[in-house]
């Protein structure tokens, strides 16, 4: 009887450890790796881009349809002054040019700088630059991770798949806010 017993006990044991796993399996299961995204189907009608957040969203009819991480200026605080600053011009333009042929992986143009802006350096006696653009990485070698560094000379930098998705659905008149 005491084989008998010890069996019993090795089987509840079991069983008792059993039933406990599986009460605790999708409680400790790994995550299911993530989906791909739904594609964005339509155009879209507005950009704004966080600075401080280092990211971009991207809008159809005011809702967010989504959201990137991007890289900057090599100097991205504050607002563009001058050409060469290494900033990130802040505030409401527009997308007025498409480059398939850029020295970066397909590039869209925004309309900077605005005549404000203009005039303002002019005042200071100096240029305030332009050819600020939304792009990918630079067609060649050993470029930048766009995530993990500010590297551009003010524009607003992607991944090469993400401005390949951007491309396809920003018509030429897109609006762009760009904040501090």
């Amino acid at each position: 009887m005491n084989g008998l017993a010890h069996f019993f006990s090795r089987l509840s044991l079991l069983v008792f450890i059993g039933v406990l796993g599986f009460f605790l399996w999708d409680r400790y299961t790994p995550p299911a790796p993530p989906t791909t995204l739904e594609p964005i189907i339509g155009q879209i009608d507005r950009i704004v881009i966080e600075k401080s957040d280092r990211r971009m969203i991207v809008f159809q009819a005011d809702t967010a349809v989504r959201t990137y991480e991007i890289a900057l200026g090599f100097s991205p605080v504050g607002d563009k002054a001058l050409q060469g600053d290494g900033m990130t011009p802040e505030g409401i333009f527009r997308i007025d040019r498409r480059n398939e042929k850029s020295a970066f992986h397909l590039s869209l143009g925004i309309d900077y700088p605005l005549p404000k802006d203009r005039a303002r350096t002019i005042a200071d006696g100096g240029d305030s630059g332009g050819d600020i653009f939304i792009h990918g990485q630079p067609n060649k070698r050993n470029s930048p991770d766009p995530i993990t560094k500010d590297w551009t000379n003010g524009s607003i930098a992607l991944s090469n798949a993400e401005i390949e998705e951007l491309w396809a659905v920003t018509p030429i008149g897109t609006l762009v806010e760009i904040r501090p």
